[in-house]
């Protein structure tokens, strides 16, 4: 299947620059991995040295998030969007 993978703008320096990338895959995590082949400096920004996700990270099939689905294993289909999306943390103190 192809997938639709839209980078956030600090990991863009990790794919070329781009917004948008493209990976073929069945599942969440074959996407994640084809892309950390492609672009290797994805890798420890996205997933953990376990192959996990990192627990900033989170991850849109389309508008639904992928941990109330089956996570990594989550089915993907021609034309889906996948979001990749760093969790923000801080404020005023």
């Amino acid at each position: 299947m192809s997938v639709e993978v839209r980078i956030p703008t600090m990991l863009r320096p990790a794919v070329g620059g781009n917004a948008t990338v493209t990976a073929q895959g069945a599942t969440v995590g074959e996407i994640v991995g084809e892309l950390v082949a492609k672009y290797p400096g994805l890798g420890g920004q996205v997933i953990t040295e376990e192959g996990t996700l990192h627990k900033f990270v989170n991850v849109y099939l389309n508008d639904d998030d992928i941990r109330y689905l089956s996570k990594l294993d989550t089915k993907v289909g021609d034309g889906d969007t996948l979001s990749i999306l760093p969790a923000v943390a801080g404020g005023a103190t």
